[in-house]
């Protein structure tokens, strides 16, 4: 039947950790215990990515790497990499369970999406290790996909790789690219789900695209949310993003709309749109 199966789910920011905050805080500490200050902002920027790719795209920043070479009169080296990634695994896995509670929505969207049928998956930046706990700590909150793939599934080939989205594909037997929808809140799960061939979502609130606490955004105005929430749209959008959703509750009515467009004949890419 032509028609969405599956849909697979990014983890931190998308399902749970509302803000993506357990990975970021790591990385501003580790790059401060080197002596280099780096923005929150540069923190996020690689954010959904296998988490040594993260360093390593965080020591190629122009900025970033003017101050590592005026630090250490060197450019960084792939001995760097693994020096900073040897601190942050642990640093992470400290405190990596206090980040498991899962988004507003996130639950009972998924029980909806299974009512209807669907499969769920899903994809990380985190290695096999962290989603030891993730995932328990989750499950224990009522969270729970059908299957998960880390970059640790696929030779350390993760985003923007498509090779989690397949092995989702494999293991719940989904028949076509183009019948799965994939959701996260990053450039880099946008990039991911458009390398797949998949129909590719971002998802607004609770993204670190946004990189706000629910207390931080609660705080804003009417209109500084709604501008929030456009910036972070548009990233996405600019990204690939075939769609973009506000909130993860919206997602059911975003594959009622999606499954229309396949039986008008329209594929992943054919056009970009915003869910208004």
């Amino acid at each position: 039947m032509n028609k969405i199966e599956g849909v697979i789910l990014d983890w931190a920011g998308t399902a749970v950790d509302f803000g993506c905050f357990a990975p970021v805080n790591v990385f501003v500490d580790i790059f401060k215990n080197a002596g280099i200050e780096v923005t929150m902002d540069e923190a996020r920027a690689p954010m959904g990515m296998l988490k040594i790719d993260h360093i390593r795209a965080m020591l190629s920043m122009p900025r970033v790497s003017a101050l590592w070479e005026e630090k250490y009169g060197r450019a960084f080296t792939e001995s760097d990499v693994e020096h900073l990634y040897a601190e942050f695994e642990p640093a992470l896995m400290a405190s990596l369970s206090e980040y498991t509670d899962p988004i507003p929505g996130v639950i009972e969207t998924v029980e909806e999406l299974r009512n209807q049928g669907l499969r769920i998956g899903s994809t990380t930046g985190y290695t096999n290790t962290m989603m030891e706990v993730v995932v328990s700590n989750a499950q224990d909150k009522g969270y729970s996909p059908d299957c998960y793939f880390t970059p640790d599934d696929t030779n350390s080939c993760g985003r923007p790789y498509p090779f989690m989205i397949y092995r989702n594909m494999e293991q719940l037997k989904l028949s076509a690219a183009w019948k799965v929808v994939k959701v996260g809140d990053t450039t880099s799960d946008i990039h991911e789900g458009v390398n797949a061939g998949v129909w590719s979502v971002g998802v607004a609130v609770g993204s670190s695209e946004m990189g706000l606490t629910l207390e931080e955004l609660s705080a804003l105005s009417a209109g500084e949310q709604e501008a929030a929430i456009a910036r972070t749209e548009k990233s996405f959008v600019a990204s690939g993003a075939d769609f973009t959703i506000r909130t993860m509750r919206e997602l059911p009515g975003l594959i009622d709309r999606i499954n229309e467009r396949i039986a008008a004949g329209q594929r992943p890419g054919h056009v970009q749109l915003q869910l208004k």
